[in-house]
């Protein structure tokens, strides 16, 4: 046998003892151990402690209108304009007092005529005083000087308040401001006649102090207290340091939106009127809440991926609250005590299958205050 013919022939014998020699079949994967290992927490009542914002208006914390008492007259003199201080008591309108000067002194003297007759009626009433009955004049006529006395005293009476009335309204002719504070508006100009109307002549925020006027929902509302620092950043890009003065003790029916105001410090770059948003660093709240990295955020919306009772993971749509600490809050979503993958950005489906762990919470730090 040739030497090409034993090779063949060994080569031959080597894969028929390869055949003979069968392999056990590779054994399938399960479901199970396919899984995922994922850490999980679950949907508790955590407290929140993080930013909270508020917007609104920057409003006087007291308006003070200035209207004229006494209609009729002339404006004579504006003595002050808008964005000035004023002191209470302070002259900011003078009326024209020619009319007022000459019906002072006609009432003065009818009320000093009048006076005089009333002393005179009453000299001649004491004079028959104890005729009752003797003889010397009638019945009547003793009666009708009694009350010719009295008649002339009520008018005289009548008379000396008339007077009063016209010295009281001659002093009206200063329009003065009821406060002291800063003059927000001016509607007078000299020439103009007073009379009773719903514009005032001047608005004056009382101590020139104006705070932010700011609404929030319910939940947030209970977040915040009287007395609570907050940074409250102006339209032109400035901050003030505020404090809150006020939290309204009621919520609008319609709106479900509660009013707070800030207290802000007196400055000239603080207009009424203008806008204001606050910032809250230490809001405090508890709500149903998890970690932000539960959380994921996609064309359809915000959502976490549930784990099942059978260890499969189903994506649930949540609606997301307030913020911080590494928490949010869900206002709508999967009931308290369900599980949720702790890291959203697993790349997992519907119905995929998990390997779940408990997963550290971040807990609430209150956030540092500048001093």
């Amino acid at each position: 046998m040739t030497r090409t013919a034993t090779a063949l022939t060994f080569a031959l014998v080597a894969t028929f003892a390869l055949a003979g020699c069968g392999k056990k079949p590779a054994t399938k994967e399960t479901d199970a151990q396919r899984a995922r290992a994922v850490r999980v927490v679950k949907v508790e009542p955590r407290q929140i402690i993080g930013s909270l914002t508020a917007s609104g208006v920057l409003t006087p914390r007291e308006e003070a209108a200035v209207l004229p008492e006494v209609t009729g007259y002339r404006v004579a003199r504006v003595l002050v304009d808008a964005g000035q201080y004023v002191r209470a008591g302070q002259t900011l309108v003078q009326l024209d007092g020619a009319l007022i000067a000459a019906q002072v002194e006609q009432q003065g003297a009818l009320a000093a005529q009048s006076a005089i007759q009333a002393e005179q009626a009453e000299a001649q009433a004491a004079r028959v005083k104890g005729l009752d009955g003797q003889g010397v004049l009638s019945q009547e006529q003793l009666d009708q000087r009694r009350f010719q006395a009295r008649a002339a005293r009520a008018t005289a009476n009548a008379q000396a308040a008339a007077y009063k009335d016209a010295r009281t309204r001659a002093g009206k002719l200063a329009v003065t401001a009821p406060v002291s504070g800063l003059v927000l508006e001016r509607n007078v100009r000299p020439g103009e006649l007073s009379a009773g109307g719903a514009t005032p002549w001047f608005r004056i925020a009382q101590g020139g102090e104006i705070e932010l006027l700011a609404e929030l929902s319910e939940e947030d509302l209970a977040r915040v207290r009287p007395g609570q620092r907050a940074s409250v950043v102006l339209s032109t890009g400035t901050s003030a340091e505020g404090t809150v003065r006020l939290v309204s003790p009621q919520v609008n029916a319609q709106s479900k939106l509660g009013t707070l105001r800030i207290r802000l410090p007196v400055r000239a770059d603080i207009r009424s009127g203008g806008y204001g948003r606050a910032l809250f660093a230490d809001a405090v709240g508890q709500s149903l809440a998890v970690p932000e990295t539960a959380v994921r955020y996609d064309a359809d919306g915000a959502s976490v991926m549930v784990v099942g009772a059978d260890n499969r993971v189903k994506r649930v749509v949540v609606q997301t609250g307030p913020r911080g600490s590494g928490l949010v809050s869900l206002i709508k979503g999967p009931p308290a005590g369900s599980r949720v993958v702790l890291n959203a950005a697993a790349f997992l489906l519907d119905g995929d299958m998990v390997r779940p762990s408990e997963g550290p919470v971040p807990m609430p730090k209150a956030a540092s205050s500048k001093k």
